[in-house]
């Protein structure tokens, strides 16, 4: 939920007219993910945004759940998902519940024949590997390494990549996602204590608007199925807006880490959160201070709550056999910790060049069909070496 913004222009009062050079109204159109009770925007179009000009069938892309219920620790080799050309044939989702689906993407190619619209959920895009530039009606995002683009349902883009080697880590939230409460005063400024501040968050720019009459598909996802609608004129034909609910970036590199003279708890890493789950960033930061600390993770119980972490760079002294892209399930209900040999090991260290993000859900995960095939089988048997 970023602060206030405006791209382009709009009138002096909201619903008034305002008119083109020709003397005609602009199209408004409210945006808010929430109804007419939270966030919104107003955005200012050339043409309405509801001109229709045919519908294609829809087809079915709901997650194929393979396990509904485990209560073991698992694991998986992100960067064996396949590369494929089409973004959205790309996006894999790996581990899912009612709360939110956890998808990895190897695009190789930028979306130039269609736009898509997540329209049943947020989507937190982690640029593992790539760079590029997400447009939007309301503008520009460039992206790279290390980035975190939140995109609010609803929100029509295309991902343009400047290369063919990308990886992207994908939380789908079919709630809003936001900023901790804890992190903000009663008025929604980001606090002194927070890890990051208001400085940190990148909003679109360059707004573009292109009015241009033909044909064109949005490929928009309700319910687990694609619909692709084809529109009389192009979605980016905005000319300005204002408002609160907008897509915005945020770098894992601009996390400020929180640290302490004995262990932190995972807590101090949470970046986003959502309804029933959160996101936590691992970033390189000095280790505890106290002279008799011990940096590694003291064993924990899950009992609440799934955690799923998703290792980006660096090493990890808890963890043997770390790789990049590798995703890590420790599900409610039994403790995890460092491997053997690790505690002793991380005595005396000085500081990490961890990289990596956790999400916690506090329901359980279902695993995919697409899990397994990229499943490490001997992880669960690893504190035993």
């Amino acid at each position: 939920m970023p602060h206030y913004h405006k791209l382009g222009n709009v009138p002096h009062k909201r619903h008034t007219q305002f008119r083109k050079p020709d003397g005609s109204l602009y199209s408004e159109q409210l945006f808010s993910t929430e109804g007419f009770s939270s966030n919104s925007t107003l955005l200012y179009h050339c043409h309405p945004p509801t001109e229709i000009v045919r519908v294609d069938t829809p087809y079915d892309v709901a997650p194929r759940v393979a396990e509904e219920k485990m209560l073991k620790h698992r694991s998986f080799q992100g960067f064996n998902i396949r590369p494929e050309d089409d973004y959205l044939q790309s996006r894999k989702p790996v581990l899912v519940n009612s709360d939110c689906h956890i998808v990895l993407a190897a695009p190789r190619q930028s979306m130039t024949e269609y736009f898509y619209k997540n329209a049943d959920a947020d989507e937190l895009i982690f640029v593992h590997e790539g760079s590029g530039v997400l447009h939007t009606q309301y503008g520009q995002l460039p992206f790279g390494y290390g980035d975190y683009l939140q995109i609010p349902r609803g929100t029509i883009y295309q991902m343009k990549f400047t290369g063919t080697d990308n990886r992207l880590f994908i939380v789908e939230s079919f709630s809003p996602i936001r900023y901790p409460k804890r992190y903000l005063s009663q008025y929604g400024q980001l606090l002194e204590h927070a890890p990051y501040c208001e400085r940190d968050i990148r909003q679109p720019q360059n707004l573009e608007t292109i009015d241009e009459a033909g044909d064109f598909l949005i490929r928009i996802k309700k319910k687990g199925m694609m619909y692709p609608i084809h529109y009389a004129h192009h979605p980016f034909d905005v000319v300005g807006w204002d408002g609160y609910e907008y897509p915005f970036a945020f770098s894992i590199h601009d996390f400020e880490p929180i640290t302490g003279r004995v262990h932190q708890p995972p807590p101090v890493h949470q970046t986003f959160e959502g309804h029933n789950f959160v996101v936590c960033s691992f970033c390189p930061r000095l280790f505890d201070y106290h002279p008799q600390s011990i940096p590694a993770p003291y064993n924990h119980s899950n009992i609440d709550s799934d955690e799923v972490l998703y290792y980006v760079d660096g090493d990890f002294m808890s963890r043997k056999h770390v790789t990049r892209g590798m995703i890590t399930l420790h599900p409610g209900g039994i403790p995890h910790g460092p491997h053997p040999g690790a505690v002793e090991k991380s005595i005396g260290a000085k500081e990490t060049k961890e990289l990596a993000v956790m999400v916690d859900t506090f329901h359980p995960l279902q695993i995919t069909q697409d899990a397994l095939g990229i499943e490490d089988e001997r992880y669960v048997m690893s504190w035993a070496e």
